[in-house]
């Protein structure tokens, strides 16, 4: 007898029973509706048969893991459809990725826009013979001689890298093979038409720049033309707010090939660049911390000591000097920063210690991955690392948690979301030390009131972390700070203070960024705003412009008395129509235009016109400077609130630690 375990109930079997029976005893409309199963905490076809007793829940297009089966099957439909019309393209590899899913495709012609209508034709009707989709077991060898005379070398070599004795799932449909764990949907026409091809790429082979360059078809696939309209409508908005077509609008930023993943600054970025360290630096100080700057190169026997070499080296720049030594650029500022710790002997009266850096640190990303500043290969990280004893972490993580979701909300992101990720497969330090991390940091966020998802095996080869998730104006989420507990490092790098036992004790080591990387923080601000940065961010707030020559010199004093109020003001005396002007100006995204002319010269006003807006308010000269100059005083002091607030004392030393 087999005895299932369902949520809304149980069925008993005589005998090993298939998915598709559990699901179709479970209700006509849920048989009907039925994508997949999960037993045990794994999903599985409606084909698989159930053997033993266990817990079985029926996955229907509504459940969460829908998308990413809808999305598995869309690429291996995707896949059929490009040998039927192109039979000279090999198939490599072909995942689901966030909102879609690809497959890079070897072919010596590349595909064109017109190429991709035909596909997605191709593969509707695929879908429209609802053709089945059947899982067979292969041994490796007998795999290899198939995909090899198909001329599938790609295929074979993923296959040949796997275990002789491993037996190896392949799934067919129609007469398209290909190899693949699984889970899949019953037949193609399950899929549905919800799905869109979007682009071709360039991808390497493996991700790897030395191996053959693929070509890679994007598509996105949804459970609905409703939500498939939703999507596209999306990546229209993202398309126009583009931050690297903003950026040629704007003036702020290039990449070159000669520097891949690294920015050219200009200087109008530059001071966008700036303004955000100097609010971070304002913040930090009022909460405690001093700052520090540590080196970029430094030996290899220190990324040996804290781990990083181990378990982070394919991601390292290296170098190695005359004197024969192996240097590594930093990926991490975090060693660094127990170097600065170390000097000196700290006692437990010295703790919590809050060391920020505004540190650049350099990793290799592939270069198919690189995107503008949303990911590069040389970032600014505002890192901090506070060295508390583990009586202090759950204070010290709330103070953080605070501090981050104000600094959003200055920044105008007021929909964070929390996940709390634990420990890696590829991570260390013992399990007992991941046990009591992971343990203080939960009871910490818990401290605090948020609420959190969990988030497994996400956390780092260090510790178990944090990450705050902000979702922007059209609805994309970006992963931006973090906070991760550490028991390990300082222990590694012999950092230690002395407790009131006279004996030396390791401190706890949390790390901390809050914009994260400064370089896409800018790029997810100039996203969010569409380039229409708030007064107080704007790399060029106001410009004052001419309608005649007659107003030349009073546009330098107007431009003058606002700079001299702190404002950032240019002023532009060019021979050319004020229209033409405005319009050069809204597109270069500055916030306030002050347009003057021999009239307001003589009565001593300007007309002010806001970015986007049609109509000039006319004001006095000393109007319109108290008003700019009270707009770009952005307060950086937002409330302070607590979900959880705990004793009053406790409240007053969190106010004064997050506020200053």
């Amino acid at each position: 007898m087999i005895q299932i375990t369902l949520p809304d109930g149980t069925q008993t079997h005589d005998a090993p029973v298939r998915g598709a029976e559990i699901a179709a005893r479970s209700g006509d409309a849920t048989a009907d509706k039925a994508l997949a199963i999960r037993t045990d905490g794994v999903l599985r076809d409606l084909n698989d048969l159930i053997e033993h007793d266990g817990r079985v829940e029926v996955v229907t297009r509504d459940h969460p893991e829908a998308l990413e089966l809808l999305r598995h099957d869309a690429a291996h439909v995707l896949a059929e459809a490009v040998k039927e019309l192109y039979p000279d393209a090999q198939v490599t590899i072909g995942p689901t990725i966030e909102n879609g899913f690809y497959y890079d495709f070897a072919r010596e012609t590349s595909f064109t826009p017109e190429d991709l209508v035909r596909i997605e034709e191709r593969m509707r009707e695929i879908v429209a013979r609802d053709e089945p989709i059947e899982r067979e077991l292969w041994a490796r060898d007998d795999a290899i001689r198939y995909f090899e005379a198909k001329g599938e070398r790609y295929k074979a070599e993923i296959i040949a890298g796997i275990p002789a004795t491993e037996t190896l799932s392949v799934y067919r449909q129609g007469e398209f093979r290909d190899l693949c764990r699984g889970p899949h949907l019953t037949s193609t026409g399950k899929l549905g038409t919800a799905f869109k091809l979007l682009k071709v790429a360039g991808a390497y082979w493996r991700g790897d720049h030395r191996n053959p360059m693929l070509q890679r078809i994007y598509g996105t696939a949804w459970r609905d033309q409703a939500e498939l309209d939703a999507h596209l409508h999306q990546l229209e908005e993202a398309e126009k707010r583009d931050h690297r077509k903003l950026s040629r609008d704007m003036d702020l930023f290039h990449f070159q090939e000669e520097a891949p993943g690294a920015v050219f600054w200009h200087p109008k970025g530059w001071t966008l660049f700036q303004t955000l360290i100097d609010y971070m630096r304002q913040r930090q100080a009022r909460a405690g911390y001093v700052e520090i700057n540590t080196p970029d190169i430094m030996d290899r026997s220190l990324w040996e000591q804290s781990g990083h070499w181990e378990k982070f080296g394919e991601n390292m720049f290296t170098t190695e000097a005359k004197e024969k030594r192996v240097f590594a650029l930093k990926p991490m500022n975090c060693p660094g920063g127990v170097q600065v710790y170390k000097q000196g002997i700290k006692s437990y009266r010295d703790l919590p210690l809050r060391i920020a850096e505004f540190g650049k640190v350099h990793r290799f990303e592939p270069s198919g991955a690189l995107h503008g500043l949303m990911r590069v290969r040389a970032f600014t990280q505002d890192d901090a690392h506070i060295f508390c004893t583990e009586e202090q972490i759950t204070q010290e993580c709330r103070i953080v948690c605070q501090l981050i979701l104000n600094i959003y909300r200055d920044f105008g992101f007021e929909d964070v979301r929390i996940k709390f990720s634990d420990r890696p497969a590829k991570r260390i330090g013992s399990d007992a030390i991941w046990t009591r991390s992971e343990a203080a940091l939960k009871a910490a966020v818990d401290a605090t009131g948020l609420s959190y998802t969990t988030n497994p095996g996400e956390g780092a080869f260090y510790g178990p972390k944090l990450e705050f998730v902000l979702r922007d104006a059209i609805g994309r989420d970006w992963q931006c700070g973090t906070l991760q507990v550490d028991l390990n490092l300082p222990e590694r790098l012999g950092a230690f203070y002395i407790g009131p036992d006279g004996e030396k004790h390791s401190p706890v080591m949390l790390h901390r960024a809050l914009f994260g990387s400064l370089e896409r923080f800018t790029g997810i601000l100039l996203e969010h705003y569409a380039g229409k940065l708030p007064l107080w961010l704007a790399p060029v707030q106001a410009v004052v412009a001419t309608i005649t020559s007659d107003g030349d010199s009073y546009a330098s004093e107007v431009a003058g008395l606002l700079m001299a109020q702190g404002l950032r003001v240019e002023t532009d005396l060019r021979n050319e129509k004020i229209g033409y002007k405005i319009r050069e100006h809204s597109l270069a995204k500055v916030p306030v235009l002050l347009v003057v002319g021999k009239r307001e010269a003589k009565e001593g006003t300007v007309s002010l016109r806001r970015i986007g807006r049609n109509d000039n308010e006319t004001l006095t000269l000393r109007e319109a400077t108290v008003r700019l100059e009270t707009e770009a005083l952005r307060s950086t002091l937002a409330p302070v609130s607590f979900p959880n607030e705990g004793p009053s004392e406790d409240k007053e030393r969190l106010t004064e630690a997050v506020a200053g």
